[in-house]
């Protein structure tokens, strides 16, 4: 197999349709859309989940629960992934972002305790689990909310 001599599947491409494009097209006229109607005119036709009429079926479905739109999201790190860094350092939401141990920071960084810490860190975070707190003292580190 040579990737200069790939081709698609017979039937795998097709050429568009061309509406509207005279008689010998198949698709002459009227475009494929009969005569008059809604369905006919220009912007015509309903919109998605329109029932004629009806109640639609999004809206005759019980609604329960509540989103709250003031919500802090945080994101989390467990005190095991902060082995990589070298004793005696300060760790931070920024630092934590340009080492790619988080991807963005939402509302704030979360220290949970899961894993073991043998390094002594200065760690500073927005939120800190009683677990994390233990894990980082018991290794001789420090923390600080932001």
């Amino acid at each position: 197999m040579i990737l200069s001599n790939l081709k698609p599947v017979p039937g795998a491409r097709t050429n568009r349709k061309r509406i509207g494009r005279g008689p010998g097209s198949g698709t002459g006229k009227t475009a494929g859309k009969g005569h008059k109607g809604q369905n006919a005119r220009s912007g015509g036709g309903v919109r998605p989940g329109f029932e004629g009429g009806q109640i639609p079926f999004f809206q005759r479905i019980p609604k329960r629960g509540f989103t709250n739109h003031t919500r802090k999201e945080y994101i989390v790190v467990n005190v095991g992934s902060l082995n990589d860094f070298e004793d005696g350092s300060v760790i931070t939401p920024e630092v934590l972002l340009a080492n790619g141990i988080i991807s963005k920071v939402l509302s704030g960084v979360k220290i949970l305790g899961q894993g073991e810490l043998t390094k002594k860190l200065t760690i500073k975070a927005h939120k800190f689990s009683e677990s994390a707190i233990k894990a980082i003292e018991k290794a001789g580190g420090t923390i600080e909310v932001i």
